[in-house]
């Protein structure tokens, strides 16, 4: 089975036919998506721009990062569970979409760039937790993920107009 036959039999499960057949499925989930968007990517973003030094430079790093964890994890659970169900309800039309490549990729980097600084650079918080500009790693991996969440916006936005 190719990888085009297993995204049109994704189609016609019931998750998909859900979403494609019924009158509202398809405006519930793409909301419940957004909503999650803009929890998760918006809180992200505050504390990117906490690494980048730009803004709450009074409040410890930790104290950001503690305060808007579960809002960016409750909002990254809403938005991948529901762009699973929209792409489960769309892919072929996803797997012939550049933008779509575009952003898996992009969210693979955001990811990677996650996963490294928690790793890496936030093992040495403690040491400029308080700092108003924290050190070049931590900038550096703010100014990553921003980059990363925009193009990711910006494709899915993108596929919306070139699917269909």
């Amino acid at each position: 089975m190719t990888l085009l036959q297993i995204c049109e039999w994704l189609e016609t499960t019931r998750i998909g036919e859900f979403v494609t057949q019924s009158p509202y499925g398809f405006a519930i989930v793409v909301a419940i998506h957004l909503l999650g968007l803009g929890l998760s990517v918006g809180t992200v973003i505050w504390f990117d721009l906490r690494l980048l030094g730009k803004v709450l430079t009074a409040a410890p790093v930790s104290e950001v990062y503690r305060r808007l964890a579960p809002v960016m994890v409750t909002g990254f659970v809403m938005m991948f569970g529901s762009g699973v169900v929209i792409f489960i309800a769309y892919a072929s039309a996803a797997y012939n979409n550049p933008y779509f490549r575009v952003k898996l990729l992009m969210i693979a980097l955001a990811g990677v760039n996650a996963v490294l600084f928690h790793t890496y650079t936030q093992k040495h918080l403690a040491g400029w937790d308080t700092w108003s500009h924290p050190p070049a790693a931590a900038r550096a991996a703010g100014a990553i993920s921003i980059a990363s969440w925009i193009v990711v916006v910006l494709a899915g936005r993108m596929m919306s107009y070139t699917m269909f």
